[in-house]
């Protein structure tokens, strides 16, 4: 059986129809338990549907943690062709017993490619995991995520597994932010730590900080000059309309995520050892904004600061690589 025996709409009139609703209220990317308020006894009535119109084995979608009409679509197909979801962590040089495991969190509107050809710049017994958000790359086919705390726990969900030894984060600009939030849930949960956190070219969380840019919001031709301002973006994506309605939704979706988040009044400094990395030339965020990160860790590890604007780490891998790779080690010592 094939995906295209597996039609999407016949799963959102299975969902519509064992929550007595109309179809379409049941929208692609509308989080089960938050938007549509299905419980557990509810999600085991879909499940058992699921199974049984479609033969997949039982229990199967109640374990699998799908969240959404799109993710139980993209599951189904899996279980009837024999393949597994794509996976949201990508490692470049996987290995069977790392010494330790770096995660990579990339910027708003970006993919795991940001941190194309890092792991060549690491010690050879480490593992480099570079974290995909859905609606990019190999997880198009997946609803963008445009609420932190959702795309947090999907990346805490995929990341689970893998921290059962040392282990580092690192985020750039959005990254930063999913990067602490999700240090956040693990200390909450009592889950393992990382032994360091990383942040780079983003702000420490303000309850105060403005709302006059919102590029969420801006038209196209104001989104677009605004990150032509920022840097970063090739002209080829900016000025080519087909281009840019390709990735247009990916830049909003993103941008709704950082412009919509809501930061806690005076959070509890993360027991974890935090080192700032930010561009010199950065028209985004001051170095008086990133070293505001002091207040929101016990053991702050310094700034560094390198030639460039918001994206300087294109231009920088090996010393950044040296930089994280030396600050791992302190922490962890």
């Amino acid at each position: 059986m094939t995906s295209t025996t597996v039609n999407i709409e016949d799963l959102r009139a299975l969902i519509a129809d064992v929550l007595e609703i109309e179809p379409k209220e049941v929208t692609d990317e509308a989080h089960f338990t938050d938007e549509l308020d299905i419980d557990s006894l509810l999600m085991l009535e879909i499940s058992t549907r699921v199974e049984t119109a479609y033969d997949v084995p039982e229990n199967t979608v109640v374990i699998s943690g799908v969240k959404t009409l799109a993710e139980l679509h993209a599951f189904v197909i899996s279980k009837l062709v024999g393949e597994t979801p794509a996976s949201p962590v990508i490692r470049p040089r996987p290995l069977s017993d790392p010494a330790a495991r770096l995660f990579l969190f990339h910027h708003a509107g970006g993919s795991h490619l940001l941190y194309r050809g890092w792991a060549a710049h690491f010690p050879q017994d480490w593992e480099l995991c570079l974290l995909e958000a859905p609606g990019r790359g190999q997880l198009q086919a997946l609803p963008l995520i445009d609420d932190c705390d959702r795309l947090v726990d999907y990346f805490h969900t995929a990341i689970t597994p893998l921290l059962d030894r040392p282990f580092g984060f690192f985020g750039h600009s959005m990254g930063s932010l999913i990067a602490y939030q999700l240090t956040r849930r693990l200390h909450r949960e009592g889950e393992p730590l990382p032994t360091w956190l990383g942040v780079s070219a983003y702000g420490a969380p303000r309850v105060e900080a403005g709302t006059d840019d919102r590029p969420h919001l801006m038209s196209d031709d104001e989104l677009r000059g605004w990150l032509r301002s920022v840097g970063g973006c090739t002209p080829q994506l900016l000025d080519n309309d087909a281009v840019w309605l390709t990735f247009a939704p990916v830049f909003r979706s993103d941008f709704k995520l950082l412009d919509t988040w809501a930061p806690l009044q005076d959070p509890e400094p993360l027991p974890v050892p935090l080192s700032v990395f930010g561009g010199r030339r950065d028209k985004l965020i001051g170095e008086d904004h990133l070293l505001s990160w002091r207040g929101f860790t016990t053991r702050f590890c310094g700034l560094e600061m390198y030639e460039g604007d918001h994206f300087y780490v294109m231009d920088h891998r090996r010393p950044l690589a040296t930089a994280i790779t030396a600050a791992m080690r302190s922490a962890a010592a």
